[in-house]
């Protein structure tokens, strides 16, 4: 899609549909009273029998039957004006791609309304924008051919382009393939993406330009010791993946690791989960999923950091050879764990490849997972918990996920529970007490971390939607992918 700025006025701009921000209670502005003389009074008219206010989410289109250049007029509502945010531009910029999808427009021009800077609402715009046109309709027998958007004109009069404009603008075109990568690999069949599948798809995705990819086979990762991935693998009959992804640039200022889990389904292990619990268990791998994602678009990006990601992955299924209550896992960094859960396994495997990237001495390391429910029950759907040994660290993270429009919220790692994971055999067992669970699983994280700054990114919530979004529809979101792009462009 091309995505072009232009110092034109409304009534002269030649599209399939022309969006207008509009805030709430605002129906009456000068510049929607200019178009409604325009449009002849019509639009006053519509305004009025829909009962459209400016509400953040609504929107009430509008034909002009050739009173305009442009075919049809579209008003966004933007929500309360004390109330408008970067985010709020992003999903303005959503319900125009929805509402250009449902007409079969080609072209959208989208006002930047005086009260919002072009600087600053350009990018999440065009971010909402593709977003949303993200489809993944490959198993339904009668879908409709895919419709892509050909151009996205962001305008009005007296608007200049300035070089940060410019870098919104690839920004949003070069992060938005590296979501949809991630969204995918989560909404394929967990039959489909299996370790192996997930290696593959690495290795297809991340190579060339500076990026290289190991996939290490169960030899490999017995090899390296990587006892926790071994041990959650021990009931499938599917081998486990390690996969190593590194960026190198000609140029280096910091070295960035990142560690992604990737349970390509999570059926609990003996620790049998419910039926209804293990449905959409194909998302247990997004932590890794966005890591993939991410690397996959630093060539275009081209940040002066060396990046590495880690990814152990493999099933978590029942079977007379699988991991058992009661067993004890010894890692490679010489701590030891007693599994009690078998339903905990997600920090099992990420103890492996934490350990792995401390043992180089990154700048920083940070890990994404869909790792607790009590996360979810603490934040919902839609924010990530974060936590971290350097406040530094997760107070640019969650800057970077507020501009990303990915909603972070900071956790405390608090020490007095650390009673709570104590094992009577081992360090540490893998569940603590009954609350506080997402604290206590990334306590067990911190263990493997060593002297490395360092921060958790729970994502459970927001990996998946249960159903339509504004920026996607049900599925895989893709979540993390931005924030880590926007944090290594930044850091």
């Amino acid at each position: 899609m091309e995505i072009k700025f232009r110092d034109i006025s409304p009534e002269k701009i030649s599209t399939d549909l022309l969006a207008f921000p509009v805030r709430e209670k605002e129906t009456g502005e000068p510049l929607v009273r200019r178009l409604d003389r325009l449009l002849q009074g019509r639009l006053s008219e519509q305004i009025k029998k829909s009962n459209f206010t400016g509400a953040e989410g609504s929107t009430l289109r509008h034909s002009t039957a050739g009173t305009l250049p442009a075919a049809h007029v579209l008003l966004v509502g933007m929500g309360k004006a004390n109330e408008v945010e970067l985010d709020s531009w992003r999903k303005a910029g959503a319900q125009a791609e929805k509402e250009a999808a449902r007409i079969g427009a080609q072209e959208v021009a989208f006002f930047i309304a005086p009260y919002g800077e072009p600087e600053s609402t350009v990018g999440p715009v065009a971010e909402g924008v593709l977003l949303a046109s993200y489809q993944f309709n490959k198993y339904r027998s009668e879908s409709k051919p895919s419709r892509a958007l050909r151009s996205l004109t962001l305008f009005r009069p007296g608007l200049r382009t300035s070089p940060v404009m410019d870098r919104s603008r690839r920004l949003a075109l070069g992060l938005t393939p590296g979501v949809f990568l991630a969204r995918d690999l989560v909404n394929e069949p967990p039959s489909v993406t299996t370790a192996r599948y997930l290696g593959e798809q690495a290795k297809r995705s991340c190579r060339g330009q500076g990026l290289s990819v190991e996939v290490w086979g169960k030899k490999k990762i017995q090899a390296m010791n990587l006892a926790g991935l071994l041990a959650v693998n021990r009931g499938s009959v599917e081998e486990p993946r390690f996969i190593i992804i590194r960026y190198k640039p000609a140029k280096t200022r910091k070295r960035v690791a990142l560690v992604g889990k990737g349970i390509t389904f999570d059926s609990g292990g003996l620790s049998l989960k419910p039926a209804k619990s293990m449905e959409t268990m194909k998302l247990d791998m997004a932590g890794g999923a966005a890591i993939i994602g991410a690397m996959s678009r630093l060539p275009e990006l081209r940040p002066e950091i060396a990046v590495t990601g880690y990814i152990p992955t493999t099933d978590n299924v029942p079977s007379g050879s699988a991991q058992k209550p009661g067993d004890v896992i010894r890692y490679l960094n010489g701590k030891t764990i007693e599994v009690l859960n078998t339903d905990a396994e997600g920090r099992l495997i990420l103890a492996d490849g934490l350990a792995l990237a401390a043992k180089e001495k990154p700048d920083c390391i940070i890990d994404l997972a869909t790792l607790t429910g009590a996360c979810m029950v603490a934040l919902g759907n839609e924010v990530a918990g974060i936590f971290g040994n350097q406040q530094p660290l997760v107070d640019h993270l969650i800057r970077c996920g507020r501009e990303a429009g990915e909603k972070l919220w900071q956790l405390p790692l608090v020490k007095e529970y650390r009673e709570e994971i104590k094992s009577s055999m081992a360090d540490m067992k893998n569940i603590g007490g009954s609350y506080g669970g997402a604290i206590t699983a990334a306590l067990i994280l911190q263990e493997f971390v060593g002297d490395a700054p360092w921060a958790h990114l729970d994502i459970a919530g927001p990996a998946f939607a249960e159903k339509e979004i504004t920026t996607c529809p049900k599925g895989g979101t893709g979540f993390g992918v931005r924030t880590l792009l926007k944090f290594l462009s930044s850091y």
